[in-house]
């Protein structure tokens, strides 16, 4: 589990303070909306390339064992290395 610290300043805090209820509310309930996309997106990309697998034997129920499985895979790369890989010179 990983811990993330959003530091705004006090003029931000106040113009949050002006629409909603409970800033941290806001912010966990934002981050959870984010986790939730990107896990779908990732599921929707990794399913047929796991379905196409014949090494795969069985496919996980939920999402996180998905995601599971993918991670562990020799070809998955995050993000970061994807697009460190594009910027290579002579590429």
């Amino acid at each position: 589990m990983a811990t993330y610290t959003v530091t705004i300043t006090d003029a931000d805090e106040t113009a949050l303070n002006n629409d909603l209820l409970d800033i941290d509310t806001w912010i966990q309930d934002a981050v959870t909306g984010k986790i939730n996309n990107c896990k779908k997106r990732m599921v929707a990309q990794w399913q047929p390339v796991l379905f196409a697998d014949e090494s795969v034997e069985s496919m996980p129920a939920t999402a996180d064992g998905i995601i599971a499985l993918v991670v562990a895979r020799d070809d998955y790369k995050a993000r970061v290395e994807r697009d460190a890989e594009q910027e290579l010179p002579g590429e």
